[in-house]
């Protein structure tokens, strides 16, 4: 298990309460977990580093992207003869997040390949292989999403230089990358239906699992909306996590306590904003997510709503697709392969989807002062699909709901 968690207030570990994301996680008492693709890099970093010294470090200390730095403990650990391969395993712990691959124990099995190879990643038993496209991986890769291969990597380097010959020295490995019962734990995710088949994604944009109450969670939008509130704040986003607060921030360079940690809850934070207004809120969120939200879901959670292609290939009409295009896209296996098509038919798909997301959040509105614009993006944190501010008196379609 992992030895520490996040220090501070909440999963940024930076102490602060005043509001924002740190201050909403504060307000739950839940405490916050590490995602697969963290314990993935515990493991292969513990691994690399037995490799070329011949020892284990236990507990293993990485660097998360926003800088904190969990230390994890091995739960097992193998050399072979000769120093072939490496093998270190991490038990993961989600903290009070239900999450299904809690207590799953992920492995990494480090070989070393001929200079110049670089980090080459492969699917072990529990890990699944993509199937289809419209993930960001291509279709034969392994399901270790970027980000985590990323963390390895940069890992992996530095295990490199500190063992291997000094600053600028390359890992050249192999990095397999298992959980044990991954492909029975994955019949419980939607990882069969999306073409990932043999097992569980290695996932994680940030290595933190943000725990999730409804009814915790629900509450602390509240809290923050009435600190944005307190503190003055005239203009509020609400992001369905941390790559999409990056961009609320970049684009509109709002302060900490006027973000909210939307997550899954849009429904939350619109009927909250209905009774105690702002002048202006943004919406701001992965594509995939605020198509829910255009289809009239107020609850984004991939549980409790799933992407609707038929929606997505009627507002494609709308946009200028032939019949063609909206076939394609209502067969499309994700909401991200339906924006490809789109975006290469020079149909304005993610426009169209904010568009509609921000009518059908001005409905939940209800006539509350309130303008709302909505930012969709796609994995990157690239802008894929905006709708200006419009005000109550300028609602289009959508029905009042809740």
């Amino acid at each position: 298990m992992a030895e520490a968690q996040p220090q501070g207030t909440g999963p940024q570990g930076t102490g602060k309460a005043a509001g924002g994301r740190s201050a909403q996680l504060a307000h739950t008492g839940l405490r916050s977990g590490w995602t697969t693709g963290a314990c993935a890099t515990a493991a292969s970093t513990a691994a690399y580093t037995a490799l070329l010294s011949g020892e284990f470090p236990d507990p293993v200390t990485i660097t998360l992207p926003k800088g904190q730095t969990p230390s994890f403990a091995l739960a097992v650990e193998e050399l072979s003869p000769g120093r072939s391969a490496a093998m270190a395993g991490v038990v993961k712990d989600a903290g009070d997040d239900p999450d299904v691959t809690h207590g799953a124990l992920v492995r990494a099995t480090v070989r070393a390949l001929p200079a110049g190879s670089g980090v080459v990643f492969k699917a072990g038993p529990g890990v699944g292989t993509v199937t289809r496209p419209g993930l960001p991986l291509d279709v034969g890769e392994p399901a270790i999403n970027p980000v985590p291969r990323q963390l390895m990597r940069e890992h992996l380097a530095q295990v490199a230089a500190r063992y291997g010959g000094g600053a600028g020295a390359a890992a050249d490995v192999e990095v397999e990358i298992s959980v044990d019962h991954g492909e029975e734990i994955a019949r419980s995710t939607w990882n069969p239906r999306l073409g990932i088949l043999g097992g569980l994604s290695i996932l994680g944009t940030t290595g933190i699992v943000v725990p999730y109450s409804c009814s915790a969670w629900i509450d602390s939008i509240r809290r923050g909306v009435d600190v944005a509130r307190a503190a003055g704040r005239r203009h509020v986003a609400g992001c369905t996590g941390s790559t999409s607060e990056k961009v609320a921030v970049a684009l509109h360079h709002l302060p900490e306590d006027a973000l909210l940690d939307m997550g899954d809850f849009a429904g939350a934070v619109l009927k909250y904003i209905r009774r105690h207004p702002v002048e202006r809120l943004t919406i701001c969120g992965g594509f995939a997510k605020l198509s829910k939200l255009a289809a009239g879901h107020l609850d984004l959670h991939s549980a409790r709503s799933q992407v609707d292609k038929g929606f997505l290939a009627e507002l494609a009409r709308r946009g200028g697709a032939d019949e063609a295009l909206a076939g394609a896209v209502a067969e499309a296996n994700t909401g991200l392969a339906a924006l490809q098509l789109c975006s290469a038919a020079g149909v304005p798909l993610g426009d169209l989807v904010a568009a509609t997301a921000r009518d059908e959040s001005l409905a939940v509105l209800r006539g509350a002062p309130v303008a709302v614009d909505v930012i969709c993006i796609d994995r990157a944190g690239m802008v894929v699909g905006r709708a200006e501010p419009r005000g109550p008196g300028d609602a289009g379609q959508g029905s009042p709901q809740g």
